[in-house]
């Protein structure tokens, strides 16, 4: 009888452990499964932004990409195409002024914005930093003074010796990184407004920004533009191997064929890059 019971009692004991092993393989290989699923929304940056219903866009104060009309709203070239690129998300649009344009890789990383959408000029080192969408709009970095000084300063020669302003963190910047008179301020209007008051003799901003607000009929119709520095192209800068950007690549090309895009740029007077 004791036998009998022994035995009873092992393959009790057996089946016990069997099953306690079976379970525990069972719910193993649904954590993973759930814990696959989880790191695979917590690695999408798209998700990321669509999960919280909004798109925080950094930018700064910089006609024709953004700036505000007269009601106080934010518009521009910039401005509509990132509203539209978040009506195809079913996000919203939220503008966020970036104080400093040299802490945008920062802002981007801390997630106080999702992405950088302002007229930025496309370079190698920021390719290091964030990814870039394709190039969408064609920029130059010009050179801007007073009208009067229109013949003496055409060049990166011409201005060797005369003070400059300029963005700081900007295309502009380095472009006079070896001049010995360079002010740096926190955004281009602040460097036309230091040309403006005879504080610089020069600025080097965005031609986009010289063509929409210098001349007859602007604030700044003292000053002009002359001579340019560089040729380059204008980029979305989103977190470094983010979804958003192959995203935001897609939708750009739609609106590319569908003629959107050359609506809005005829609209602010810009060039696509085709």
């Amino acid at each position: 009888m004791k036998k009998v019971l022994a035995i009873v009692m092992s393959i009790v004991l057996v089946l016990g452990i069997v099953c306690a092993f079976a379970a525990c393989g069972g719910n193993g290989d649904n954590d993973t499964t759930t814990e696959g699923t989880t790191n695979a929304a917590a690695t999408s940056d798209l998700a990321y932004i669509k999960d919280k219903g909004t798109m925080i866009i950094g930018i700064t104060d910089y006609a024709p990409m953004n700036y505000k009309d007269e009601a106080d709203e934010w518009t521009g070239f910039d401005t509509e195409f990132a509203e539209l690129v978040c009506k195809e998300l079913g996000v919203k649009a939220e503008f966020f002024v970036l104080s400093d344009w040299d802490q945008k890789v920062n802002e981007l990383n801390s997630k106080a914005i999702d992405v950088v959408w302002n007229g930025m000029t496309i370079t190698d080192d920021l390719k290091k930093s964030m990814s870039i969408s394709d190039p969408y709009v064609i920029n130059a970095q010009v050179i801007v003074t007073k009208a009067e000084n229109a013949e003496k300063y055409v060049d990166l020669e011409s201005i060797k010796d005369a003070t400059i302003a300029v963005e700081t963190g900007s295309a502009g910047a380095a472009c006079v990184a070896d001049c010995a008179n360079v002010t740096e301020v926190a955004a281009q209007s602040d460097a036309l407004l230091e040309v403006k008051s005879g504080a610089a003799d020069v600025c080097v901003i965005d031609i986009t920004m010289a063509d929409a607000m210098t001349g007859e009929g602007t604030s700044y119709e003292t000053l002009t533009k002359t001579g340019s520095l560089t040729e380059e192209e204008y980029g979305i800068g989103c977190r470094l191997n983010s979804d958003t950007c192959t995203e935001i690549n897609k939708i750009m090309d739609k609106f590319m064929a569908d003629g959107t895009l050359d609506a809005l740029a005829k609209k602010y007077e810009l060039t696509l890059v085709k």
